[in-house]
């Protein structure tokens, strides 16, 4: 599909006018459907809501469980295998989580959090 760029200037920025559509495809907010943010990884989005209109509530707490430890293994600069290894996890354990194919245990998600707030603590001294 091609759609003619449409663009505009406000203070000096450049800004891109885009259909909903389009915008809710490239920020993940249609069901189903999965967002590039870096790379070739992908956020993996909220499943489709029931006719009930409400999410399935184990699928869409995995993908934003998923969502969330990317993001703040992005922010730390650290790759999956880092992170599993600091951890103490197998480096497949976190890629399973990080994909929202799982169910993680509370240990687990306590084992992924603390090397989190470690590498974050570090990060932070060093400013």
């Amino acid at each position: 599909m091609t759609t003619a760029l449409q663009t505009f200037r406000l203070e000096g920025k450049e800004f891109v006018i885009l259909e909903k559509r389009q915008y809710d495809r490239l920020t993940g907010n249609i069901p189903g459907h999965t967002t590039t943010v870096r790379g070739d990884v992908t956020l993996p989005s909220l499943p489709a809501k029931l006719a009930s209109g409400n999410y399935p509530a184990v699928e869409a707490l995995r993908a934003d469980l998923a969502r969330d430890l990317i993001k703040r293994r992005w922010a730390a600069q650290l790759t999956q295998a880092e992170l599993a290894r600091l951890a103490g996890i197998r480096h497949e354990t976190l890629n399973r989580l990080e994909r929202a194919k799982v169910t993680p245990d509370p240990a687990t998600v306590k084992k992924i959090v603390r090397a989190l707030e470690k590498t974050e603590r570090t990060a932070a001294a060093r400013k």
